[in-house]
Parts: structure tokens; sequence; C-alpha cells
């Protein structure tokens, strides 16, 4: 019996009664199961605020989807490229026929490690206040100058100048780094500091605006900016700090010590400075708008008065209708009063043929038995009221209390809070004149030692001695000596007067005097500069 007819009995299903089968069968089979897999084409929660990608391995792939809701609770996000271990349950979409898994958990596999030490560091130096909101600093509008903490051969240093010299050009400072590998967070800390440290007026101008970035990569190639010496600095720095690390998914440390962060270097730069051309356009627009709304409010202004004048009628105009009217009501007024009088006389006369005693006795029974109930049901009433407006009394004072206390527990942890903030905004200002003071002090001792070094009496000092005229000049040359001159010789010591001979002694083999000793010493002079340190 051939194949086709031996099935001509086999029942038939529609697609969506063997789609719903077959989703029965895979959720009964695998109520819920933990994957192992590679996080694939994850790129960010979608609009719906759910998340789709794929979780794969060297030879199979599965499509994954966690809900809007799931992914608000997870502690751990995924990221593009992450091995994870994902546990939840397995369906199927009937609308593209494929199984998926619906991830309700997520926790890191393969960098586990690394994640963990991430997240330990993250509890630890955010229960030091490092990533509080109330140390974010504002970032300037404007700045003048703007300092770049980056590697100075990637393409993260082009993309910033060629950004801003498209909004807005500034002037810019590169501490060249390296971000990535072993030393590259000191490095980086090192590179904040330094900037911190620049004097306000010095010859190397001091930042308004800092920027750190770097591209993107893997966690590993990130790990520089997780390093707590790095954070430290981040959120030590006196600067407004930009943190520009990786793409728009790369989450590191360093991006909640920082004032600001920004998804790409390129957005770093758009932050940091307003578009020129942009606020030109703008100030022009508004100012031809402000000048067309005055012209516009003007010329309605004319056209109303105009108007105005026109529509307005003669006195004489205004009042003949309403006196017309007037007249005729005036002549109608006596017949329409006795008309009134007649009409009211009919209508006594016939309510009095229907007023008999018995009626009124009726009336005066059906209006007393009125007024029983209707005080029966008042008192009732005021009752119910009084009980009901006592409950909702008593109501309103619970929640009135209950209310004090939560407020007046509020209010003292916004006073903690902000006695808090207030002792941390101290101490900084504290570290900071502190630094400044020990500046100006390095200042002034490496101007005594310069001074000191220049000055001619260092030279006599070392058996030399200074010669003035009569006039107080100095004298440089035996030529410029006459006979019998009166001169003033100056030790180290103090100063001796002398005459000069009339004969000169024999001349000797050339040498330097010693009164050009003070121009010649400086130079050699054995006080060492002090050391100013370099940027790079």
């Amino acid at each position: 019996m051939p194949v086709a007819e031996a099935l001509i009995n086999a029942p038939e299903f529609t697609v969506s009664e063997l789609s719903s089968a077959l989703k029965r069968t895979v959720e009964d089979a695998y109520g819920h199961v933990r994957v192992r897999g590679e996080i694939s084409g994850f790129r960010g929660p979608h609009s719906s605020g759910h998340c789709y990608f794929a979780l794969k391995d060297e030879s199979a792939k599965i499509e994954a989807v966690i809900w809007k809701t799931a992914y608000g609770r997870m502690r751990f996000k995924p990221q593009e490229g992450l091995e994870v271990i994902a546990t939840g349950r397995l369906t199927t979409f009937p609308g593209s026929s494929k199984y998926q898994i619906v991830i309700e958990a997520l926790e890191p596999a393969g960098i586990g490690a690394l994640m963990a030490l991430m997240e330990e560091r993250k509890r630890k130096l955010g229960a030091e206040g490092l990533f509080d909101e109330a140390r974010k600093q504002l970032l300037p509008w404007l700045p003048e100058v703007i300092g770049v903490v980056t590697s100075p051969t990637g393409a993260v240093i082009r993309d910033i100048l060629h950004r801003l010299e498209a909004r807005f050009p500034r002037r810019v400072l590169v501490w060249p780094v390296r971000v990535q590998g072993e030393g590259s967070a000191e490095q980086i800390a090192a590179a904040i500091r330094g900037f911190n440290a620049l004097p306000e007026r010095g010859r190397i101008p001091r930042p308004d605006l800092l920027i750190v970035a770097r591209g993107g990569g893997s966690l590993e190639d990130l790990w520089s900016f997780n390093e707590e010496i790095v954070v430290r600095a981040a959120a030590e720095s006196m600067i407004p700090l930009i943190s520009a690390v990786g793409h728009e998914t790369d989450i590191t440390l360093i991006d909640f010590a920082a004032d600001k962060r920004a998804p790409t270097p390129t957005a770093a730069a758009e932050m940091a400075v307003p578009v020129r051309s942009e606020l030109f356009v703008e100030v022009q627009g508004l100012a031809r708008r402000s000048m067309l709304c005055w012209q516009r409010a003007q010329e309605g202004r004319r056209n109303g008065l105009r108007a105005a004048a026109r529509a307005l009628p003669a006195a004489g105009e205004l009042l003949a209708i309403p006196r017309q009217r007037l007249d005729g009501a005036t002549a109608s007024l006596p017949r329409a009063l006795k008309a009134n009088t007649h009409a009211h006389f009919r209508r006594f006369a016939a309510s009095s043929a229907r007023l008999t005693v018995r009626v009124l006795r009726g009336q005066l029974t059906q209006a007393r038995h009125r007024l029983i109930v209707s005080g029966e049901r008042m008192a009732h009433s005021a009752r119910a009221l009084l009980r009901n407006r006592s409950d909702r009394f008593a109501g309103l004072q619970a929640r009135l209390q209950t209310s004090k206390l939560s407020n007046a527990q509020a209010q003292r942890q916004t006073l903690a809070r902000d006695r808090e903030r207030v002792l941390r905004l101290a101490e900084r200002a504290r570290r900071a004149l502190t630094m400044g003071t020990q500046r100006l002090e390095a200042r002034v001792a490496h101007s005594g030692q310069l001074l000191g070094a220049l000055s001619y009496r260092s030279v006599l000092a070392r058996g030399f001695a200074l010669v003035r005229d009569e006039q107080g000049r100095a004298v440089h040359t035996a030529a410029s000596v006459g006979p019998g001159a009166r001169l003033d010789l100056e030790f180290t010591d103090g100063r001796v007067a002398a005459t000069a001979e009339a004969d000169r002694p024999p001349a000797r083999s050339p040498a330097k005097p010693a009164l050009s000793e003070p121009k010649t010493a400086a130079p050699k002079r054995g006080v060492k500069p002090v050391d100013q340190g370099s940027l790079f």
C-alpha cells in the first residue's frame, strides 16, 4: 500500500494548532534550564524595554529574550561578548517557527572572577561615598582650556580634536598615557592629579575641564579604568571630569566617580562645548523674531485703533432706539397694570373658593405628619453625620501623627546628609588651600635661592672686591683710573678707601679682572634650579 494512501486518514492540523502543540511539548519537557554561552547581537534594551539577543558557543546558537520586568530586577546586566550562565524556560515563537529561551536570571561565566571583583570594588567605593551625586560638579558651559587624558597615537584624540574643531574650537592640552596593560592605571591617575596640580595662572594653563577617553574593547582591555587608584583620582579631582571610556554599552568604575559619563569620546567632545554656528544662528533668529513680533504688535494696535474709530457711531444714534422703546413701554404701562390686577383677582377668587375647613384640616394633618417624619429623619441624619465626622477626624488625626513622625525622620536624614556633604566640601577646600600654600611657599623659596645666586655679594665672598670711583660708579678697567684718584673698595665684610698711585705696575699676562667676576660668575653659580617637573 502506498504511503500517501496509508496516511490519508491521519488527522489534519492547522499551522496554529501545530505551533501550539510544539510550544506545549517544548515547555513541558524543558520547564526550567540553565544554559552557558556567549552573548551575541546585544545592542541594549529595545524601545519597549525588552532585550533580544542570542546565546552561542562554538557550534550552535539559541535565541534569547529578557522581558522588561525581569531586566529591571537583574543585578548583572547583559553585555555583548560576555560568557554567561542563563536560567530560564524554553518556549517557541510561532511567528517565525523558532524556539527561544526566556531568561529570568543571569550570572557571569568565564570572566566571573573579574566581574565579581568589579562588583565588590564598586560596593566598597560606593560605601565610601565616592559615587554620591552630591560630589558631582557641574560642567563649565564654555571652557577655555580642555585637558585630555588618553593615548596620543590612537584614533580617540583625533576624533575629539576634530569634533571640537567642528563645534567650537578650544585650546586642548593632551597628557599622553597608556590606556591598556601594566602600569596604565598609575599613569592615568598621575595624569588626572597632574592636571589638578597645575597653578591657576602658570606657564602651562590649568584646564577648566578634563576628558578621560579610550576606545572600545573587552572587559580585560578596559580593566585599567576599574582600578581603585584611577577611581579615587577621578573622585578627588577639583576640575570637572568627563569619562568617555569604551562604547555606549561599556561600563567602568570611573564612569560612576566622574562628574559626567559620555557614551563615546566623540560624545564627550559634544558635551564639552556648544556648537558655535548654532549659537550665532539662534541669536540672529531671536533678534529677528523679536523685531518682527514688535512690528506686528504695533501694526495690530494701529489697525485696531483705526477700526474702533470708524465703528463708533454718534451719541444720538446710540440713544435713538432705547428712547423709542422707553416711550412705547410708558404708553402701555397703565393698561398692563390693570390687566395684571384683574388676573391676580381672578386667581385669588378661585383659590378662596377651593379653601374649606375640611381641606385646611387635612392639609394641616399632612403637614404635621411630614414635619414629624422630617424631624426624625433629620435627627437620624445628624447622628449618622456626627458619627462619620468623628470617624473621619480620628483617621485624619492618626494619619497626621504618622505624617509628622515620617516628616521629622525625613528632615533628620536630610540634615544628616547635608551635614556630611558640608564636611566633605570643607575637607576638599582644606586640601586645596594646603596645596596652594605649599606651591606658593616653594615658589618663594626658589625665588630666594635664585636671587642669592645672582647677587654680586656671592662673588665677593669668594675673595673678589668691587672698585668704585668717587661718584660711586663701578670701575671696569685700569686705564680709566688716573694718578691720585680716590677709590672705594668693597669687600664681603665692608668697605676700604684707597688712592691710586702714579706709577703703574708692569703688565702681566692677560687675566680676567676681578671686577668682571660678578658678570661671569652668575652662570657658574652652584645653586641648582628647583626641579619644575615635567608635564609628560
